[in-house]
């Protein structure tokens, strides 16, 4: 998440065209989407490494879950059927950390 945070702030956006949504997204969404996953990679380590507020930790895989679904839905309203799998997968990898970490 950190690293695509990263290349979605950062770069210039003639250089994320292989992500097909950047195509047909104007500059700020594209910026947003940077900035938000920049805050969630840094919501799932820094509350865990530092021990401060660990909550945060479950709240940012829920908003990770939350993102990828509204992803999801987006792929599926372009007909990108083969983009959805590798949200399905962070999906359930950020519902495990929710989980295990509520109950930790």
């Amino acid at each position: 998440m950190l690293i695509l945070g990263l290349m979605k702030t950062f770069l210039p956006v003639e250089r994320l065209n292989k992500f097909s949504w950047t195509t047909r997204s104007s500059t700020w969404h594209i910026r947003f989407v940077g900035i938000s996953e920049l805050l969630i990679g840094l919501g799932l380590i820094l509350p865990q490494v530092t021990g401060i507020l660990p909550l945060l930790t479950s709240l940012a895989a829920l908003f990770l879950c939350m993102i990828m679904m509204l992803a999801m839905a987006e792929h599926v309203r372009h007909k990108e059927m083969n983009e959805i799998g590798k949200n399905v997968i962070i999906i359930g990898l950020a519902a495990f950390v929710t989980v295990g970490r509520l109950a930790y």
